[in-house]
């Protein structure tokens, strides 16, 4: 498709030992699309290259083999100048598990400042992008807080806004959510919503955490180096079996109507992905045996 922003064709990665005498490959010959504007989940237990393909994607990684196009712009086959590197990564954002990594400074601005002033984003341009990066993961009132005094998903939320300020087409959130509690896992999935509705940022959510794939527009699901499957959470969570096969789980929801069903419960449609849906299957068929 013409809105593609990520294309990978026959897409490989290899580790090598320390003494880069053996490899170990991570990506086998991996062939997926991302399109502008999209939310997508990628799923996989660990070891399964979710994490590899992602940093293929800005190239904290080289791709060892395949075709990789981000933004129209080819990465494999010739060496990227500075410029090329300088540009591919102020579009492509990095969002890592831990947030501590990614604060560099005692202040919060200050910090959301890092990656534009590094950019060579002059004055008053580079104020403006602090102060509407810190306003759209709302933490406007933090803005002169001490970065680790805020707590887990504050912090995570601040190092979102420093991606922000560079003002990226794509952001990618590797495991974000995975050191978080639960109030800090919804701050930052309610900002990963607003970024991909409101600003039309195309977001990459890597995650073990099937509650969060289920709010994705697609899911890419990726198994030894591969990608095992790949469509809307519905479809995705309606091959249960297959995922169980891989290590995988279906939403507590999506578990519960895959059960009735076992069980010989007639629930006529397919949204089974979040909880809204799922009660409305079951209420169709508590009325219909009224």
């Amino acid at each position: 498709m013409s809105n593609s922003y990520i294309h990978a064709e026959g897409l490989c990665f290899s580790y090598r030992d320390n003494d880069g005498k053996e490899e170990h490959p991570a990506l086998k010959g991996v062939s997926v699309d991302i399109y502008e504007g999209e939310y997508v989940a990628v799923l996989g237990h660990n070891g399964s290259g979710k994490s590899t393909f992602a940093k293929l994607l800005n190239m904290i990684l080289e791709p060892t083999g395949g075709t990789l196009v981000v933004g129209g712009m080819e990465l494999t086959g010739k060496e990227l100048t500075d410029d090329e590197l300088l540009q591919l990564r102020r579009n492509v954002g990095m969002v890592f598990q831990n947030p501590d990594n990614q604060l560099v400074a005692t202040i919060v601005e200050e910090d959301v400042a890092f990656g534009p002033e590094n950019l060579g984003v002059p004055q008053p341009e580079l104020r403006k992008r602090v102060e509407d990066a810190i306003a759209a993961v709302g933490m406007t009132s933090y803005a002169h807080h001490e970065p680790h005094r805020l707590s887990g998903g504050q912090k995570q939320r601040i190092a979102i806004a420093g991606i922000i300020a560079m003002m990226p087409k794509c952001i990618i959130f590797d495991e974000s959510t995975a050191m978080l509690d639960p109030n800090g896992r919804k701050e930052v999935l309610d900002t990963i919503r607003l970024l991909n509705r409101d600003y039309g940022i195309t977001v990459i959510n890597i995650t073990h955490y099937m509650n969060e794939a289920a709010e994705a527009d697609r899911i890419i699901v990726m198994n030894d180096g591969l990608v095992l499957m790949e469509g809307t959470p519905d479809e995705v969570f309606a091959k249960r079996e297959e995922l169980v096969a891989v290590g995988l789980e279906v939403p507590q929801c999506a578990a519960l109507i895959h059960e009735l069903r076992r069980r010989g419960v007639l629930l006529e449609g397919t949204g089974i992905s979040t909880p809204e849906a799922c009660v409305e299957l079951l209420q169709r068929a508590l009325k219909a045996r009224t």
